[in-house]
Parts: C-alpha cells; sequence; structure tokens
C-alpha cells in the first residue's frame, strides 16, 4: 500500500514503515503528525485518486530529528573582471517515519457535514437581512438626491434639463441647487 502526499509544498511516495528527509516541519522531535493532503493512495487492489484531495485519507507519521542537508556550494565568477564569490548553504530538514496511511472517512469530515447543516439556517437569515440593506439603498439614494453640493456644474445641469428647468445656462451651482430642490 503507497500514498502520495504533499509535504510542505512537495509531493511523495510515502508507504508504511518509511523514512523521509522532508522540509522543516514546525513539529518537536517525538511528536506525531497528520498530513491531510493525500493526492492517491492505492492499497494493491485499487486505487483511489483525489480531485484534488481523497476524501477521508490521511497519513500518519513520526517526526524522528531535525536536522540540516548536505551543504551545496553556490560558487558565482565573472571572466576577466576578478569577480569571485562562493557560498555554502545547508537546508534545514526534518527526517520523519511513516507510520499509518488511513482511507476510511475521518473522524473530522462529520461534524464539517454537521456543521454545514446548520450553517444553511443562516443563509435563511441573510436573505431576510436583504429587504433591509435595499431599505438602506434607498435611504442613500435619497440622501444623494439631497445632497447636491457634491456633484459638478455639468451634473446639476443635465438633472435641471431633465427637469424641464428654464434658464440654466447663465445659472450658477448654487442657483442650479435651488432649482433642482
Amino acid at each position: 500500500m503507497y500514498a502520495i502526499v504533499e509535504i510542505s509544498g512537495r509531493q511523495f511516495k510515502v508507504e508504511k514503515k518509511q523514512k523521509l528527509f522532508v522540509n522543516r516541519l514546525d513539529t518537536q522531535e517525538g511528536k506525531k503528525v497528520s498530513f491531510e493532503k493525500v493526492l492517491m493512495v492505492n492499497d494493491g487492489t485499487k486505487s483511489s485518486v483525489g480531485t484534488p484531495n481523497v476524501s477521508g485519507a490521511q497519513v500518519d507519521a513520526k517526526v524522528l530529528k531535525h536536522l540540516k542537508s548536505d551543504k551545496v556550494i553556490v560558487f558565482k565568477k565573472k571572466r576577466r573582471k576578478g569577480y569571485k564569490v562562493r557560498n555554502g548553504h545547508r537546508q534545514a530538514i526534518t527526517e520523519i517515519e511513516i507510520s499509518d496511511i488511513l482511507t476510511g472517512v475521518s473522524k473530522k469530515a462529520a461534524p464539517a457535514k454537521k456543521e454545514a447543516k446548520k450553517a444553511a439556517p443562516v443563509k435563511k437569515d441573510a436573505k431576510k437581512a436583504a429587504p433591509v440593506k435595499k431599505e438602506a439603498k434607498k435611504a442613500a439614494s435619497k440622501k444623494d438626491k439631497q445632497d447636491l453640493t457634491k456633484l459638478s456644474v455639468a451634473a446639476l445641469k443635465e438633472m435641471a434639463k431633465s427637469k424641464g428647468v428654464t434658464g440654466i445656462s447663465s445659472m450658477k451651482k448654487a442657483d442650479l441647487i435651488k432649482a433642482l430642490s
């Protein structure tokens, strides 16, 4: 039995009792860790491929130790310029041992469905709150109609023209506001 798991941004093919090195995990040595991002599970007879994850699948592992990987030398040089730089880098890694590959429905998935059912009545409350929003929009549009000082002179002239006010070409902003209100 094997599984393909995403651990800290990288994908690994893991089997039970397998030891592997992954990027540094934020877990103490000796503690157990579980990974829910299982992309594929194969138990010898059938395989389950997730879209993107297999639902209910989980891989449990134990953190053995934290260490640094082998040194990688980074050497930069520009020819005929006298430029040479030599740097070393050691990546922080964690050694883990896969303890179990679970394919059944996990206990965490069942409460999530119950929470989804509880969330449905909240949506009904949101629909009831929608008319309040419409009333608020109407009140806001009335305020916008009353507060004509924020509009430009050109916009005020267009509004006056649509209402049939005469002599708008010689009017100033204050006169236009008086004529419209």
